[in-house]
């Protein structure tokens, strides 16, 4: 199997930190698949993204980008990569489409790309009555769907989600998860990060699991939870992580 991603001893230890907040990291992020890391607060989660995106530098290790089985460097793959972070990050006191104009000119998309674009993005994803609506009267939900809009206006190969459907009603939440799963199943390479670990379990074909900034589980979803003989996902992240509280 091709890989879009592949990590070799990743680590990262913050000048502030005694500690190492990713140690000897190795991963494979196979092409077209839709990867859950998943892990409690603190685990190394939010610094092993921003190094994906390119937001971070390792301390020390390689991160290997690939199009078409060939690897290239990190900065040909920022015009591919799409990032919808847990924060909403829009203009509130903009609509949807002038958030979505912005967004789309800063990717240096062509005017009439760009227009049709956001025409799509709107419709499919239930905005396109509100799309000359502020965003700051907007419900939580909605505004998910524009979070998202705005991460994939370039349509990345590869898209990284931090708590997609955070705070959101069932309806928005299903709708959200439905439009993933087309961009998926039409070859978009998904990296996902929730709490969610029901969502997570049904939605992610392959999943990692981190503590303490090192991976304690990997494989395809549903074997991995055969593997260990666990009922669900909760169960056998329980199992591997513990009961202490983390939201500290």
């Amino acid at each position: 199997m091709m890989n879009d991603i592949v990590l070799e001893n990743v680590c990262k230890k913050y000048r502030s930190s005694d500690y190492f907040a990713l140690d000897n990291i190795d991963l494979k992020i196979g092409k077209g698949t839709v990867f859950g890391l998943l892990g409690p607060n603190g685990a190394g989660k939010t610094t092993l993204i921003s190094i994906l995106c390119g937001i971070l530098e390792p301390t020390s290790g390689a991160v290997s980008f690939f199009q078409n089985g060939i690897s290239v460097s990190s900065k040909d793959t920022k015009p591919v990569l799409g990032f919808v972070p847990q924060d909403f990050a829009f203009y509130q006191e903009l609509t949807p489409r002038q958030n979505l104009d912005y967004f789309g000119a800063m990717y240096n998309l062509a005017d009439p790309v760009l227009k049709h674009r956001a025409k799509e993005l709107l419709a499919v994803l239930g905005l396109e009555k509100y799309a000359d609506k502020k965003v700051e009267t907007f419900s939580g939900g909605m505004k998910r769907r524009v979070n998202l809009a705005i991460g994939i206006i370039h349509q990345p190969t590869i898209l990284f989600l931090d708590e997609p459907t955070v705070g959101v009603d069932v309806q928005s939440k299903t709708a959200i998860l439905k439009y993933l799963t087309k961009l998926n199943e039409s070859g978009t390479t998904i990296i996902y990060t929730s709490h969610h670990l029901t969502e997570a379990e049904s939605f992610c074909k392959e999943i990692a699991l981190i503590d303490h900034g090192k991976i304690v589980a990997h494989g395809e979803t549903q074997l991995l939870l055969k593997r260990n003989r666990a009922e669900n996902l909760e169960s056998l992240f329980i199992e591997l992580t513990g009961e202490d509280f983390r939201d500290k």
